[in-house]
């Protein structure tokens, strides 16, 4: 069931093992977040070394690390480029394809050699779960003629997690799941967005706009800090984009423990503290505070704007005039405090699923024999950088894997 990333590959695999695939997917199409993700260009791994590339999925990573054995990032640019999708390593050490708009073509290939290969597609059947009394391999789908039961040899689930649900993954899966003895985790957004509380005014005037060469610091208590440069976007409710989602896991966890988390910009990362101090100091003549500020501290824009957030202009000309060190100190440790992570289907994952302790050594549910799980559907998370998407199409071969190794031994018994 499911026909993304981790089903799609776990579809190959079990098509060179020699099976029989049949495979179910809500939607009228697959690969629709594949596609998705494809418009910002396809980042489809990372090429840092393996050890740091583990590292990034925090305390899943030795869970995700067979997976990454299996299919690792150079092995996961060989396999595109057997699609005829070649790659390339960008400034950041993302990998895209050389080609721009790669994810339809990659997507076509791929579909074409599995279908090649024996795959049968059902498209527009969701799956409903099972009655009373059926067996974990006894599936009830809803398709375009009405119910649907399925009875099959062994299942493997691979219907994601519970973010952008009008692309087919709406975690639905989950209550049926734990209804069956399934233990689970509550699903959560991951790389997602914040709500702060802006003013009306800064909402409306500065909706949009990029927070660009900022450093983010945040500390939880929780092992070393985070502490990056990057940038991120101004929304109508709070902040979104790439530092962020590299820092949400912490600051959704801290919310959720705290009601609230409070992290730290650094909004000139190329002037020290002294540095700003001297310009701040300067006179002012007959320049406006927002001119002095831009003129002689590089201050404009979204980041002057934010200053009126907390202070008001007499404050303001007040610092400048008479605490310039004070104020060079605040655009060094800007507070920004968070108060709700934006709605699951905003994010663009999601954390929580299914439980690796509810998993044998074949990646098969205990609960329900028969019955294998693989993707977002388990409960790991990992930031953007291509990082989600490798790990998704490793875990649908490795676990594609273990239901061929459960059925041989079935069989020889």
């Amino acid at each position: 069931m499911g026909g993304g990333p981790a089903g799609l590959m776990a579809a190959e695999r079990l098509l060179q093992g020699g099976a029989e695939v049949d495979l179910y997917d809500a939607m009228p199409s697959v690969g629709r977040k594949f596609l998705l993700a494809g418009k910002g260009g396809l980042n489809l791994t990372h090429s840092e070394p393996l050890d740091a590339f583990i590292s990034r999925y925090g305390e899943r990573s030795a869970a995700v690390a067979p997976w990454l054995a299996a299919l690792a990032p150079q092995a996961l640019r060989d396999w595109a480029a057997g699609l005829g999708i070649h790659t390339f390593v960008g400034s950041s050490g993302r990998v895209f394809p050389a080609e721009m708009k790669a994810a339809p073509p990659l997507l076509r290939a791929w579909l074409q050699r599995l279908r090649g290969s024996g795959l049968r597609l059902h498209m527009r059947h969701r799956w409903l779960g099972w009655a009373e009394g059926d067996a974990p391999t006894t599936l009830r789908l809803h398709g375009p003629a009405g119910a649907v039961q399925v009875q099959a040899d062994a299942v493997l689930l691979a219907l994601g997690g519970a973010s952008w649900p009008q692309l087919g993954s709406d975690g639905a899966w989950l209550p049926l799941l734990a209804a069956r003895g399934v233990a689970v985790a509550p699903l959560q957004p991951a790389n997602c967005g914040f709500d702060i509380g802006w003013s009306a005014y800064f909402a409306q005037r500065f909706a949009g706009a990029p927070m660009k060469s900022v450093r983010l610091h945040f500390d939880d208590g929780r092992g070393a800090a985070f502490d990056r440069q990057g940038e991120f976007v101004v929304t109508t409710t709070g902040i979104e984009g790439s530092l962020v989602y590299a820092a949400s896991a912490r600051l959704r966890d801290t919310i959720a423990q705290r009601g609230s988390a409070t992290l730290q910009l650094d909004l000139l990362p190329g002037r020290s503290v002294a540095q700003l101090t001297a310009a701040l100091a300067k006179g002012r003549g007959a320049r406006s505070l927002p001119n002095h500020l831009k003129e002689h501290a590089g201050l404009d824009g979204v980041k002057a704007a934010l200053l009126r957030e907390r202070f008001s202009a007499a404050q303001l000309n007040a610092m400048v005039a008479q605490q310039p060190a004070l104020l060079a100190q605040q655009l060094k440790a800007w507070p920004l405090t968070l108060t709700a992570p934006r709605p699951i289907a905003e994010a663009i994952s999601s954390a929580g699923g299914v439980c690796f302790s509810a998993l044998d050594r074949h990646a098969m549910l205990t609960a329900l024999p028969g019955v294998f799980v693989a993707g977002e559907m388990l409960d790991w998370e990992a930031p953007t950088g291509g990082y989600l998407l490798s790990a998704c199409l490793a875990s649908g071969q490795v676990v594609a894997s273990g239901l061929l190794a459960w059925a041989a031994a079935r069989q020889a018994a």
